[in-house]
């Protein structure tokens, strides 16, 4: 009696585990695929967004490759040689598909409403808390909060003009909550006085550190009072973009 329950839960176990499994194939949730299928996808997204980046890719492959096979020829090295070609290929193929998967999507992005939310997420999560959409206007145009080292960054995305509007008043309510944590703003932009999309978080990361870990713990617990003295603002319309898909085929499983 007791070896036929066995055998009946070792089969719907089986059968779970192989449900599962056919369940995540079929998946688009980045979560669920695996390394194999993540490069597979950002190279696909890639290519669309960028046709020439295919060359770029095979080059940064072959040409290492071919230089360690003429380099063999030469030395008679027929082992060593071809072998870290395709190494290095392999690296620089894995270091070019990051570098244009990133150019893609911020190429697809530029110009959307939220568009800034795509650079605050290559942020590191460890350091800087970001929220998106904290003020948004009729026109669509929005402010989004990073804290983190550098105090508070309220990131301004939208027309040059309109959104300084929204940044004085964001502002006036963060310096009421900061105390000697600095409140910096920055505006997204193509404009004169505005930052490129691909540059804010390296704008963001070069910031002065004024702020240390347990400062930060306490102007987050100020600035969620804050958030719920204001309530929340809607968000633009549609989802706001991100890469997550192309961050995880970045760093694999």
């Amino acid at each position: 009696m007791a070896s036929e329950r066995a055998k009946e839960l070792a089969a719907r176990q089986k059968a779970e585990a192989k449900a599962l499994k056919e369940a995540k194939r079929h998946s688009n949730d980045p979560k669920d695929w695996g390394t194999v299928r993540q490069m597979r996808e950002t190279v696909k997204m890639t290519v669309q967004a960028d046709p020439t980046a295919k060359v770029w890719l095979l080059a940064a492959l072959i040409v290492p490759i071919l230089a360690g096979v003429v380099v063999a020829i030469i030395t008679r090295g027929w082992i060593y040689w071809p072998i870290l070609g395709i190494l290095v290929g392999l690296s620089l193929s894995m270091l070019a598909l990051n570098w244009l998967a990133r150019r893609s999507v911020y190429k697809k992005y530029e110009g959307q409403a939220g568009a800034a939310q795509v650079a605050l997420e290559q942020l590191n999560k460890k350091k800087w808390t970001s929220t998106p959409a904290i003020a948004v206007n009729r026109q669509q145009d929005c402010v989004h909060r990073v804290v983190g080292p550098a105090g508070i960054v309220l990131v301004g995305d939208g027309d040059d003009q309109r959104v300084q509007a929204l940044l004085a008043t964001e502002r006036k309510r963060h310096e009421q909550i900061a105390y000697d944590a600095p409140v910096t703003c920055l505006s997204v932009g193509k404009g004169e006085n505005q930052i490129a999309l691909n540059k804010v978080a390296s704008a963001i990361r070069k910031l002065p550190a004024k702020v240390s870990e347990q400062e930060i713990g306490q102007l987050t617990s100020r600035i969620k009072a804050l958030d719920n003295i204001k309530g929340r603002v809607p968000l633009p319309r549609g989802p706001l973009p991100n890469m997550k898909g192309a961050h995880k085929a970045m760093k694999g499983r």
